[in-house]
């Protein structure tokens, strides 16, 4: 009997801020009740192979019919499905538990690469079209996110009805610094809230550009 349930993941705080929006989020959706399906969000460290073993464990425990990890990405003034995660950690900042690995794969001998399972061109229309800023990312970075991202995406490589992906989200507020882009708590919430909507009811992705012009 397929799972009703769909995994919502977010990162606890990190490099000095006292609050991440997508563990926020995690919170804020767990119990909700979207498609007819139950959300289960849940926070994880930010902490190299740590995030990575928490995420694959979730994954085992709830068998959920779908999984959007979600993390912070300051800067950036739009929510950001990712298009690949790549099989490297090069971090800039030390993580939580002092690791900072340069160069490393995230798992050795794994592919170069994984593609997102989730519709993202599809998520990004469905943002636009409620006037959230949205656009398709090709590049999930090489910290945890990605780390997280990646290792989620081999977790699922033989498991083919679990759609899953990695969704990057700006600055909160009360967390930019002075001139950086954010959006309102309530818009997050709103925002991730579709996108669990158009994964479990979107078939196929949407076929247009979805990413910037350069």
């Amino acid at each position: 009997m397929k799972s009703k349930s769909v995994l919502l993941t977010g990162f606890e705080p990190f490099a000095g801020d006292r609050v991440n929006p997508s563990g926020e989020v995690a919170r804020a959706l767990h119990g909700r009740v979207i498609a007819g399906h139950v959300v289960i969000g849940a926070v994880l460290p930010c902490v190299f192979g740590a995030a990575r073993s928490e995420i694959a464990r979730l994954v085992r425990s709830h068998r959920p019919a779908a999984v959007i990890a979600t993390g912070l990405a300051g800067g950036r003034a739009e929510f950001t499905p990712e298009r690949v995660a790549i099989n490297v950690d090069d971090a800039r900042i030390p993580d939580h538990a002092g690791a900072r690995p340069i160069d490393v794969p995230v798992l050795r001998g794994g592919p170069a690469a994984y593609w997102s399972g989730l519709p993202i061109k599809a998520i990004v229309a469905a943002l636009r079209d409620r006037n959230i800023p949205a656009v398709v990312s090709q590049s999930a970075g090489t910290f945890v996110c990605n780390h997280v991202f990646y290792g989620l995406m081999h977790a699922l490589r033989r498991q083919r009805s679990i759609r899953g992906g990695f969704i990057h989200m700006p600055y909160l507020p009360e967390q930019a610094p002075p001139g950086q882009p954010s959006l309102p708590r309530e818009t997050m919430i709103e925002a991730i809230a579709v996108a669990i909507e158009v994964t479990l009811t979107t078939r196929a992705d949407r076929r247009e550009a979805g990413g910037r012009t350069h």
